[in-house]
């Protein structure tokens, strides 16, 4: 188990192996598909995105409204490779990491170890216990998007696995 605060140097994470347990602490964000392309056509637009992608974390999840008393309401993964057309253009931008479900394609997997990023699951159907580890949520952007806009998250001891790592090694689960 290894205990990673944001932000993270590139150096820091090609250390990491895959299928390794990982507790992240620091500031994320979510950002669903609607998110993504919004982005990606302020891209294409030569406008600047919302949030600094250089050193980010995003975290594909779309939050459900948070309870009284609560700071967030569940927080599980998206299924990551919805985002696989918008990923590797991320990764290029300086883009650390992604938090999802499941695989992701050659394309994202290529942009990772070519960037030296990585790839953390979640575990799905974990919403609830996910969301415990947000200690402060904000909408940041696109908040017409309602669950799918971009929020800041700051996260204590969220726990992932390394599933593909800067050397672009795969976890086989």
């Amino acid at each position: 188990m290894i205990k990673i605060t944001l932000p993270i140097s590139k150096e820091n994470i090609t250390k990491l192996v895959v299928g390794q347990e990982v507790f992240v602490t620091g500031t994320i964000y979510t950002a669903r598909d609607a998110a993504h392309k919004r982005m990606d056509d302020a891209l294409n637009g030569k406008k600047v995105l919302p949030i600094k992608i250089d050193g980010a974390t995003i975290f594909y999840a779309g939050p459900c409204p948070a309870k009284e008393g609560q700071v967030i309401g569940s927080c599980g993964p998206t299924t990551s490779s919805r985002m696989d057309k918008y990923a590797p253009r991320l990764y290029d931008l300086g883009l650390s990491f992604v938090i999802g479900k499941g695989n992701v394609g050659d394309g994202v997997k290529e942009a990772i170890k070519r960037n030296g990023g990585c790839y953390l699951a979640a575990t799905g159907g974990a919403g609830a216990m996910l969301a415990s580890c947000v200690t402060a949520m904000e909408v940041v952007a696109y908040a017409d998007l309602g669950p799918e806009s971009i929020k800041k998250l700051e996260v204590r001891d969220m726990p992932l696995i390394v599933a593909v790592n800067g050397h672009g090694d795969i976890f086989k689960y």
